[in-house]
């Protein structure tokens, strides 16, 4: 081995590196007034919150909460993105409860009240931390 780089290594070295591109890029999650969407590294995927037909965990290596609505719609997210994001919560958990009152959502509502909580029991730490309550 002489350690020089040579067309194959550096063709190696390349797919490696767009590999781990690929495979940690993260997922940027935005919302607004009545939708969520998560783009990736190529594509965006779209859901109407309010009208959600259902909300399930999915459970694996990494937990994801996947989002679907009426149109067909679906959107994959880890669920800590609305852990540590409360507003981004305060949107969805808003929306969300119009697709409970109109009856579109049949399937999700413990999966909900599971984040609920969990994004009250951070915000509650995060006030006792920072107030020095711990």
């Amino acid at each position: 081995m002489s350690g020089r780089l040579t067309l194959w290594r550096g063709a190696l070295w390349l797919a490696l590196a767009v590999l781990f591109l690929v495979v940690l890029y993260p997922a940027r999650v935005r919302a607004g007034e009545g939708w969520l969407s998560s783009r990736g590294l190529l594509r965006e995927h779209r859901v109407r919150t309010d009208r959600l037909v259902s909300v399930r965990c999915l459970d694996g290596i990494s937990q994801r909460l996947l989002l679907r609505d009426e149109l067909g719609g679906r959107v994959e997210i880890d669920p800590d993105v609305l852990v540590h994001n409360p507003d981004l919560w305060h949107r969805v958990s808003e929306d969300s409860r119009k697709s409970v009152t109109s009856g579109s959502l049949t399937c999700g509502a413990t999966a909900l009240r599971r984040i609920a909580e969990r994004v009250e029991r951070e915000t509650a730490e995060t006030v006792f931390k920072v107030s020095g309550l711990e």
